[in-house]
């Protein structure tokens, strides 16, 4: 009799963990079926500006650092951009997850209103205040590079660059909307036609091919312009063609209106967000102006380190999207502990994953920084970030899941302070204080900065067990 429990107890184990491995299996499949074109799209980007940097390195330090400069103050507009979209994205998932196509509709309309506010601000301070804002990162002084040339540089490409934000935030809002609804391969191969006319156009216009003038840093801006014309006109075309599997689309232009309860409320939500994410990019900028005291070479090898680590953390990113756009429509279904399973299932499945990410980039570390024409002090800082950046991409990975994971149900104000309140009070203070204050390497205060992450893991991880992130916000 004992003997019969304890095989009908055994058998009863091998069933549960069987049935436990196939639930992640089916997760980990989703998550892919939705990352994996993400991953594709943003690679391919990234694969670009890798291609712009490496091409615009090859004019000279000054023209490498000045596109980096620029880039990095159009990167806190980008991800003002993504966060006036993601507050709005939250609703948009969970209408799609309750089949209420009406309320992705109003999301869309709602969508647009903010992009066309976010835009007109980015360029009004752009225009003003552009040369202010990259002189920032200009006060370390070193020989061989020029910081007036550099100022000169990165503000042509600034003035260029802004004919490109239109499409860039029409493209946003068509893409974020697609993927939200289960849609991430239209945006992917948007971007891949993007990615093909940015290569195509930075060859002609940086060097002068073809007859077409030699613009150097400008040709660089003008090719990232015309890229982003040419993913606006793929993505929003191919969409309106197929309005019959896009049902959110048909009649959408009918009245720019939102009905005014739900504007209110999505806006409350949506404001912690689009600050976190705006404040997010900001305090990264400022750790990058922090850094810059200790020199140019510094800028420059963070260049370096950027333009490859960016390639390969699209992983994480992407899997990160994922994360929130399968728990946002599992919270919209009240499907809340399957919920918290696969979330948990996912952050250490991206995690083994960016793992895999770190040895790729600690192998080709030393080799990547020769394809510049820099010196052999901006090579050696640029092997070192990204040796260091690579150690914590497995850290980064998790985290990336934590926080999609908290914002899919909602909690904005959470993780508002659990991401940029975190970055102002904690990071951005150590990385001025050690920069200004110690005589410590750069790569030792680079570390450093980097590995007070563990403490947003560890207090985000508790909020997730917890289960104070689930929450039906269309029930």
């Amino acid at each position: 009799m004992r003997n019969r429990v304890q095989k009908e107890n055994s058998a009863e184990r091998t069933y549960l963990i069987r049935q436990e491995r196939e639930a992640r299996k089916k997760v980990y499949k989703r998550a892919l079926i939705l990352a994996v074109p993400m991953m594709i799209q943003n690679g391919i980007t990234n694969a670009v500006g890798l291609v712009d940097n490496v091409m615009v390195g090859s004019l000279g330090t000054e023209s490498m650092t000045a596109v980096s400069i620029a880039g990095q103050l159009f990167f806190v507009f980008s991800l003002a951009i993504f966060g006036g979209m993601s507050g709005p994205g939250i609703y948009s998932t969970q209408y799609f997850g309750q089949g209420n196509i009406e309320g992705v509709r109003n999301v869309f309309r709602l969508k647009w209103w903010i992009g066309l506010f976010c835009l007109v601000a980015g360029i009004v301070v752009f225009v003003l205040w552009g040369n202010e804002l990259l002189s920032l990162y200009l006060q370390g002084q070193e020989d061989g590079i020029d910081a007036a040339k550099t100022l000169q540089y990165g503000r042509e490409y600034m003035l260029i660059m802004l004919f490109g934000l239109p499409p860039f935030v029409v493209t946003q809002i068509y893409a974020n909307t697609l993927r939200e609804t289960g849609e991430s391969v239209k945006p992917m191969i948007a971007a891949i036609c993007s990615v093909v006319a940015d290569i195509c156009f930075n060859y002609l216009l940086i060097y002068g091919k073809l007859g077409l003038p030699r613009l150097e840093v400008r040709g660089a801006a003008v090719a990232t312009v015309i890229a982003r014309m040419v993913e606006m006109c793929v993505i929003v075309g191919w969409a309106h063609f197929g309005r019959e599997k896009y049902a959110f689309l048909n009649q959408v232009y009918r009245s720019f209106q939102v009905p005014g309860e739900m504007a209110v409320s999505i806006i409350k939500k949506s404001l912690p967000i689009f600050f976190n994410e705006f404040l997010w990019a900001g305090g990264m900028a400022v750790m990058t102006q922090c850094y810059s005291i200790r020199g140019l070479t510094v800028v420059a090898g963070m260049t370096i380190s950027n333009a490859l680590c960016n390639m390969l953390n699209v992983v994480f990113i992407a899997m990160g999207n994922a994360v929130g756009i399968l728990s946002g429509q599992m919270l919209g279904a009240s499907e809340y502990e399957k919920a918290k399973k696969d979330s948990v299932r996912l952050m250490w499945f991206t995690s083994a994953m960016s793992l895999f990410l770190s040895v790729v980039l600690i192998l080709v570390a030393g080799v990547f920084p020769f394809a510049y024409d820099t010196t052999r002090t901006v090579r050696h800082y640029g092997t070192c970030f990204i040796i260091i950046t690579a150690l914590f991409f497995p850290l980064q990975g998790f985290l990336n899941s934590l926080y999609f994971t908290l914002r899919s149900g909602g909690k904005t104000m959470i993780t508002f302070l659990f991401d940029s309140m975190y970055s102002w009070v904690i990071s951005v203070p150590a990385a001025f204080v050690l920069c200004r204050y110690t005589t410590l390497p750069i790569l030792v205060v680079f570390a450093l900065v980097q590995s007070l992450d563990f403490i947003k893991v560890v207090v985000g991880y508790i909020l997730i067990k917890k289960g104070v992130w689930m929450n039906n916000l269309v029930a």
